[in-house]
């Protein structure tokens, strides 16, 4: 009896650190539409097979080139720290309409790319005529490399996607701690519904997988 008891015992104590363990991954869907700023000459447009039909991208024909003012910033409360990962919904034209500048502070340093020309930030979007998930990264001399961002706390953080080249269009964001996903499947990435963009537009804080936890000071700017 005793044996079984401990047997019982070592059986439970296994069952209750694997429920410890779980830690489900924090999941945020953002219309890119729904910036928090937009500076011209990035601007909404529209297309019927975004997510909700709009997009933002600095207006230009592909093969132009250009761009290196503008951007869109969005402020992101993190529900708790760790790694980040960053997905963007996107069309890009050709080898002159295939790239941003990112940064997501406080992680990143309080630069601006655009003046710098730091390819640290540049994002190398994958190309494609049609809307298509790409994992954000830093397009090097050397190559292209996912890029990881570490917050040591939960809260207000705040993502630039700012214009590096005409043409490129962003329709959405997703955010994961499951930064090990090399392929838009094993992340798990989806368009925003229309929870998450009432979550976006009010201002709310999310928990892991978008629940709503508790709502921010100040109100977003209304949908447009």
């Amino acid at each position: 009896m005793k044996y079984i008891t401990i047997l019982t015992l070592s059986i439970l104590t296994v069952f209750l650190c694997g429920i410890v363990g779980l830690h489900a991954e924090v999941e945020i869907a953002l219309e890119a539409e729904l910036a928090d700023e937009i500076k011209e000459p990035m601007i909404i447009d529209e297309d019927k097979d975004a997510s909700d039909g709009k997009f933002i991208w600095d207006d230009g024909e592909p093969l132009t080139g250009g761009g290196g003012q503008g951007y869109a910033e969005f402020i992101i409360n993190v529900p708790e720290p760790g790694d980040y990962a960053l997905w963007g919904h996107v069309i890009a034209w050709d080898g002159n309409s295939d790239s941003f500048w990112v940064t997501w502070q406080p992680a990143d340093p309080n630069e601006d790319p655009q003046l710098t020309n730091n390819t640290q930030f540049r994002w190398g979007v994958a190309g494609g005529a049609i809307w298509h998930w790409d994992r954000i990264n830093h397009w090097l001399d050397g190559g292209t490399f996912d890029r990881e961002w570490e917050f040591d706390k939960a809260g207000e953080t705040v993502l630039r996607i700012g214009v590096r080249e005409d043409a490129t269009m962003l329709d959405a964001i997703f955010i994961t701690t499951n930064v090990k996903a090399t392929a838009p499947e094993q992340a798990n990435v989806r368009l925003p519904t229309d929870d998450d963009r009432k979550i976006q537009i009010e201002g709310l804080a999310v928990s892991p997988k978008g629940k709503v936890a508790t709502t921010w000071g100040t109100l977003k700017r209304s949908y447009r």
